[in-house]
């Protein structure tokens, strides 16, 4: 499936590009570790003990000694003990270098970005983990704190030679389609759909699947037309068939999509898709906004209207 789908590349409702964030000032032992890179910066801050063991083992130590520039989102160690709980493991001696090195590189993206430039938006990382060996994405909220996915900032522009390292309270997962939903408060009630039809373990299951998600706007829209106030007045019968609608089997890039029928998880149907210069636009009353939210199961594509079946 082939499309000039690429020039709606994230454009996500209010959430602008590629940065990130809030804002810990400097102090003034920056200037002495500016001679330093990541791994050296990391390996003399005692917090940061934890990250310097999973870096070694999963052999990244002299990826992130390169010349980089480079932004990592760095677990402390109590994030990573915290992690170790939800696993139900005892420490990184528990974690194979193949489990820990996808997560790691989740933390780490291109360019050295400071507090000052960061924007509400979805970021490319290191992780190439993802369907297709594509890059998965995570989603930056800059809001009172700045979270990226689900972790906060706690530090942040803690400069290397390399690049520069916030410090963050929880460590980051690749995300799932369904992570993605959660973490981008555009999707909070996709997310409540999701949940009342019994749909986030299937969705977050191996996959790959491709999502095309409405937006809380277009959500709203549905239910002025049908009358109600909201997911409450829809059952989960009623959901499950309409959002299977929206899913589509395999991980399809925008660069992937052409003209024509595409079958769905709702046994029976399909999405009549039309591509062409001037956009993308589903059964002729749906437009994609953005497209290539890359998740470790699926990529996501957000659309301005709710499919009906």
């Amino acid at each position: 499936m082939k499309t000039n789908f690429l020039k709606f590349r994230l454009a996500i409702i209010a959430i602008a590009a590629v940065t990130i964030f809030a804002s810990c000032s400097k102090d003034d032992t920056d200037d002495q570790m500016d001679s330093k890179n990541i791994v050296e910066v990391a390996s003399s801050n005692a917090d940061f003990s934890i990250l310097v063991q999973a870096l070694d083992k999963a052999g990244l130590v002299s990826t992130l000694e390169g010349a980089g520039p480079f932004t990592v989102f760095a677990p402390t160690n109590e994030a990573f003990n915290a992690l170790f709980a939800q696993l139900g493991v005892s420490g990184i001696n528990d974690l194979s270098a193949e489990t820990l090195k996808p997560i790691l590189l989740n933390h780490v993206i291109s360019g050295s970005v400071k507090a000052m430039d960061i924007t509400t938006g979805y970021v490319e990382t290191f992780n190439n983990s993802a369907p297709g060996a594509n890059n998965v994405k995570l989603f930056i909220n800059k809001g009172s704190n700045v979270m990226v996915d689900a972790s906060k900032v706690v530090t942040a522009d803690v400069m290397a030679s390399n690049g520069v390292i916030h410090a963050i309270d929880k460590v980051i997962l690749p995300p799932s389609v369904v992570s993605h939903a959660i973490n981008n408060p555009n999707f909070s009630i996709l997310v409540q759909a999701v949940v009342k039809a019994g749909l986030v373990e299937a969705l977050s299951a191996t996959g790959p699947f491709t999502v095309f998600a409405p937006t809380n706007a277009a959500f709203n829209a549905l239910f002025a037309a049908l009358g109600v106030s909201g997911i409450d007045n829809l059952t989960a019968e009623q959901l499950t068939p309409i959002l299977l609608y929206h899913v589509v089997s395999g991980n399809v890039l925008a660069s992937q999509v052409s003209t024509g029928a595409v079958p769905t998880l709702k046994a029976g149907s399909s999405i009549n898709i039309v591509a062409n210069t001037t956009g993308v636009k589903l059964n002729s009353n749906s437009n994609v906004v953005a497209t290539d939210v890359q998740g470790s199961n699926g990529v996501i594509h957000v659309i301005d209207a709710v499919l009906i079946p």
